[in-house]
């Protein structure tokens, strides 16, 4: 369910009903993995006459709101909408949908984002200007503003003297008369300023009598807040949210809290909200966040065992195709490579349907591994697909499959959306009636229409350029499909875990016989015409470079040259031997100019990041990206990564605008000083702030509510071991702590690993 609207599987899938709900526990997008088992549940509770077990309300904002029977009633009050608390009507309650969500629950997640200490000073002197401070003063002489467009200064002294002045715009003269009457003793807290020689507070957050501080916390929590909504009025819905909180049984062992000291969740919950010092919220806050990671490697955990119980077929052979593969190459298979077939072949002979995510750096040899898995298959006397998310990627594989197999008897047909008429048929009838083992293409390969006599394995190429269904679609032309997807972009540890963790994952490290690494250097764009000058002299000398711009057209003002620009001014330098390619051209117009590079004809390719992934040039040995900054920091790696592919030294120039930002500067530095993809990955993670690596949300976009990854890993780690633990020892969740596991399910909302366990 996203934005508004409930993703559902694939029509063709409707019928088969349960059977694919291990399909489903194989596709990638845990929050989608969830929906769609929801989905698949119900379908099959109305192909049996049972009742259905969810409804959803879609018109919340942000998210839909969910209410389901499986729900303990314990937890109802919880996920009961925010305009059921006391002061909040649909103007509000949309408000509060900005900043944490639209039930009381989500207001429970939205932990502060830091604390204020309001506990009073002895006197001005202790007071820092620019700090909050909480101070008992006199109040003295009252001066009247002149005009609107002037202030109320009431003069105030402290005990010791020191002078104080309140400053109050267009305030209403019985308030202060009121409040701030002269000769009274108050308490007041707000942010000191210095106005001149004296210090002054604008607008008091608080005024009370100096005598208690009852309307004063000593400890208070700020939130993130949106145009409209106060501190004030959060915090008073936050604590109706707070009293619907019910008293849970525990679910986290006891031994393990005492060893962490740990409270329990609801005086977790009440910490957080509620501080009584600057300290009183860590340990709570570590407790609820490893509640929310322990919550999803339970459920993952789940989907795993659901996923190995459900049957498929054993698919191995001989290897005779394969080895004659190899005889005829002139080098030999790395050792990550030699583990990552042998992982993959022992997938597949298994009885059980393979889900292996391969990821490898850019130019570890994907390729010829799944080439292998691929060859197993045809060997068996099955079919295999390969699924390419663009045309030009798609026949780059199938060239460098045919290279790989032109010893053996086997060959590789191509099928894109670029096929037509007697082409498209005559390929259509090889695939139907078997006599095409190997199969690569790109969406194609999905449509209605393309029928596989026996599909055994699918291989998935830069996989987060699918969506799920289209991967479940591709998958339903077989029977018991095996999966093996790959990705350029190395998967940082934390993202394997969470957005991952359904998956076997193998990872390619090391570089292949050949590869050498890219001298990577950063200059200033103000040094532009000494790049143009050396790239003349290297392709004098016959060497080719890819030149990327973050633009395809000029955009307004803000200097950024874009590839048409750049273009023009190349080609008056190397004239027809500079050529343009950008996503906006058409397909055959694309590999047109790619062939004319890879063939030499075009020097220099100006490109846009359509070259990103998966084209294979070894004779491409230089590359300049422009306006490095406005690129993220795996994509930098990605781009870097189409050179070097050869024998030549290779070089990557980073060309910037200068100045650069904290985290541009970081990005660059980075990526002088390394050329691991593993390491580029886990550092992108940390400047992203937990974004989503693969896939649209690229940036800044948190899966978790509490939990703070990278930050809080040794959390993560602790919980994956806890979920481990728990279903060895209680695989049904049917012990004490087990039924208290399921609250806490249902609580972070998995109630889809809760129905898969119900389910069988």
């Amino acid at each position: 369910m996203v934005a508004g609207r409930i993703i559902r599987p694939h029509t063709n899938l409707a019928a088969t009903g349960w059977r694919h709900t291990s399909t489903l526990a194989r596709t990638f997008g845990v929050d989608e993995l969830y929906q769609a088992i929801d989905w698949l549940l119900q379908r099959r509770n109305r192909i049996q006459g049972k009742p259905e077990d969810q409804k959803c309300d879609v018109t919340a904002p942000g998210r839909a709101v969910c209410s389901s029977p499986m729900r303990p009633h314990i937890l109802y009050p919880l996920f009961e909408p925010v305009t059921r608390l006391e002061g909040v009507g649909p103007q509000t309650a949309s408000l509060v949908g900005k900043v944490a969500g639209a039930r009381a629950v989500d207001l429970l997640w939205l932990l502060p984002s830091g604390v204020i200490d309001r506990n009073p000073l002895p006197s001005l002197a202790a007071a820092a200007p620019g700090r909050i401070a909480t101070v008992a003063v006199t109040v003295g002489h009252r001066q009247r503003p002149h005009s609107n467009r002037q202030p109320w200064r009431i003069g105030c002294r402290d005990d010791c003297g020191e002078r104080l002045d309140l400053v109050f715009f267009r305030a209403r003269e019985p308030w202060l008369d009121r409040e701030l009457p002269p000769g009274a003793r108050r308490l007041v807290s707000g942010r000191i300023e210095r106005y001149g020689e004296a210090l002054q507070m604008v607008h008091p957050d608080h005024i009370t009598h100096a005598g208690g501080a009852a309307g004063i916390p000593p400890v208070e929590p700020v939130y993130p807040l949106t145009e409209g909504l106060t501190t004030r009025t959060l915090r008073k819905i936050i604590a109706q949210a707070l009293a619907r909180a019910p008293s849970l049984p525990e679910w986290q062992d006891g031994a393990w809290l005492e060893r962490r000291g740990w409270p329990s969740w609801n005086e977790a919950l009440e910490r957080v909200h509620r501080p009584r010092d600057t300290a009183m919220g860590t340990h709570a806050s570590e407790r609820l966040a490893f509640d929310e990671l322990l919550a999803e490697q339970l459920a993952l955990a789940l989907v795993r065992a659901t996923r190995r119980q459900v049957s498929g077929r054993s698919v191995k052979s001989s290897g005779e195709l394969a080895a004659g593969m190899m005889a005829a190459l002139a080098f030999a298979m790395t050792p990550a490579q030699d583990n990552a077939v042998r992982d993959i072949l022992e997938d597949m002979a298994r009885p059980h349907r393979m889900l292996r995510l391969l990821q490898g750096d850019v130019g570890s040899g994907k390729t010829l591994v799944a080439l292998h898995a691929m060859l197993t298959a045809a060997e068996a006397g099955h079919q295999a697909a390969l699924i390419a998310p663009t045309g030009l990627l798609a026949h780059q594989h199938r060239h460098t499959i045919r290279e790989l197999i032109a010893g053996t008897d086997t060959s590789a047909l191509l099928l894109t959306g670029a096929d037509r008429g007697r082409v498209r048929a005559d390929k259509l009838d090889r695939i139907a009636g078997g006599e095409a083992r190997l199969v690569v293409g790109t969406h194609a390969l999905i449509t209605e229409g393309v029928d596989f006599h026996d599909l055994a394995l699918v291989v998935v190429d830069e996989q987060h350029r699918f969506g799920v269904h289209q991967r479940l679609q591709l998958g339903a032309k077989g029977r018991h499909v095996d999966t093996l997807v790959m990705t350029a972009t190395p998967i940082p540890r934390t993202l394997q875990m969470t957005e991952y963790g359904d998956l076997d994952v193998t990872r390619l490290d090391g570089r292949p016989p050949g590869r050498r690494a890219v001298e990577t250097r950063a200059l200033p764009l103000a040094r532009l015409e000494d790049v143009v000058a050396a790239l003349v002299r290297a392709v004098h000398k016959g060497e080719r470079a890819y030149w990327i711009c973050p633009l395809v057209e000029a955009n307004g003002d803000d200097g950024i040259a874009a590839a048409e620009q750049r273009l023009r001014h190349l080609v008056r330098i190397f004239g027809a031997r500079a050529a343009l390619v950008h996503g906006r051209l058409p397909a055959a117009e694309k590999e047109e100019v790619m062939e004319r590079f890879a063939s030499g004809d075009v020097a220099v390719l100006v490109a846009t990041t359509v070259i990103e992934v998966g084209l294979d040039v070894p004779e491409a040995t230089i590359m300049v990206i422009e306006h490095a900054e406005r690129f993220g920091l795996a994509q930098l790696h990605q781009l870097r990564g189409r050179v070097g592919r050869g024998a030549a030294p290779s070089s990557c120039l980073l060309l910037y605008a200068a100045p650069l930002g904290e985290a541009a500067r970081a990005r660059i530095d980075m990526l002088r000083r390394s050329d691991d993809g593993f390491e580029i990955a886990e550092q992108d993670l940390v400047l992203r702030g937990g974004g989503e690596l693969l896939g649209a949300r690229q940036s800044g976009a948190q899966r978790f509510r509490i939990a703070e990854l990278p930050e809080q890993s040794w959390l993560l780690d602790a919980a994956c071991d806890d979920a481990r633990l728990v279903l060895a020892r209680d695989p049904e969740l049917a012990g004490e702590r087990g039924r208290a596991l399921r609250l806490l399910l249902h609580l972070f909302e998995r109630q889809a690993a809760v129905r898969l366990l119900e389910s069988g």
